[in-house]
């Protein structure tokens, strides 16, 4: 029994490796602060934004849940996802609005503790005047579609 624990510590602290290390979680849960997310830069989305996954993964059919930090005077061309995404302000304003173009005219203006849900293949679009961070959540696989293919950077 004395060698047991000792191999189990390791045996967990070596698992962690792989993941965010920092984070206290198990099969049931997950506790995270925000000084501790891993942020990376987002390739499906233009320049500026940054990604952290706090649980994924977002290619495999299991819930997820993100946070997208957007620069000040940023934008999202119209786009849509394969799958209902719920959107919470967490700082910031997001300007969200729904078509096939994005137009500012035709936006609500999202402010911290706001929540937006968009069924799946609806065409829409955001900005931010000031720098805004959200969080996402749903059930993967996650997709950004863009209306326009040409607003795809990937394909830049």
């Amino acid at each position: 029994m004395r060698n047991t624990l000792p191999a189990l510590f390791v045996t967990l602290a070596l698992s962690c490796l792989g993941g965010p290390a920092t984070w206290a979680q198990s099969d049931t849960h997950i506790m995270v602060t925000p000084d501790e997310f891993k942020w990376t830069d987002v390739p499906s989305l233009p320049a500026g934004a940054k990604l952290a996954v706090i649980e994924g993964p977002l290619n495999e059919a299991v819930p997820f849940t993100i946070r997208v930090k957007l620069p000040a005077n940023y934008q999202i061309p119209a786009h849509w996802h394969p799958a209902i995404e719920h959107v919470t302000v967490i700082s910031g304003t997001f300007n969200m609005g729904t078509g096939d173009k994005l137009d500012r005219s035709k936006t609500k203006a999202l402010s911290a503790g706001s929540v937006a849900i968009m069924q799946p293949k609806t065409n829409h679009f955001g900005w931010t005047k000031k720098a805004t961070i959200v969080q996402v959540h749903g059930v993967g696989p996650w997709a950004i579609n863009y209306v326009n293919p040409a607003d795809d950077p990937r394909k830049k």
